[in-house]
């Protein structure tokens, strides 16, 4: 019987430490992340009037080094097109695989997300510079997807490319 507690400790523990292998923080990691990302979803995304805001030229930036970006704005509801790409409102909407969501969002913005989020099943989940919730980071993270937190996508992925 002390055996089974032992052996089901172990397996707690190891789950445990499992979800939180998912909380990409190290640059070998980041790396690997951004080197496998295609298509991203962009969760409060602004629109050209907007330009000056990081969540309108971040995304911008990201279609320029030759990624897929999906708009997601949160408000502007007459928008349908933001850099001439389509805008969907719901992550479930979105058609297709999605290798990241990058989300604008305040954190407190970010509960009534996590479980649209969670249908879409995206890779990762990138939160911006700013931007920690360790509660939907953890829900993300135990669901199998890898997550950063308070990083700019921008700045990484300039970062990755001078690199090589």
């Amino acid at each position: 019987m002390r055996a089974k507690e032992e052996m089901s400790e172990k397996n707690e523990s190891r789950t445990e430490n499992d979800w939180r292998a998912n909380l990409v923080e190290s640059e070998e990691g980041l790396r690997e992340l951004l080197a496998a990302t295609r298509r991203v979803a962009v969760l409060g995304m602004k629109t050209e009037a907007q330009s000056f805001q990081p969540a309108f030229y971040v995304p911008q930036y990201l279609v320029a080094a030759g990624l897929e970006v999906v708009p997601v704005p949160v408000y502007y509801p007459e928008v349908t097109h933001i850099l001439g790409l389509e805008v969907y409102r719901r992550l479930s909407d979105i058609p297709g695989e999605l290798d990241m969501v990058n989300i604008f969002r305040r954190p407190h913005d970010i509960p009534p997300h996590v479980e649209d989020i969670l249908s879409k099943r995206p890779r990762s989940v990138w939160f911006q510079s700013g931007i920690r919730n360790d509660v939907a980071a953890e829900r993300f993270a135990r669901a199998g997807i890898k997550v950063v937190q308070d990083r700019c996508l921008m700045v990484e992925h300039r970062a990755l490319l001078r690199r090589h």
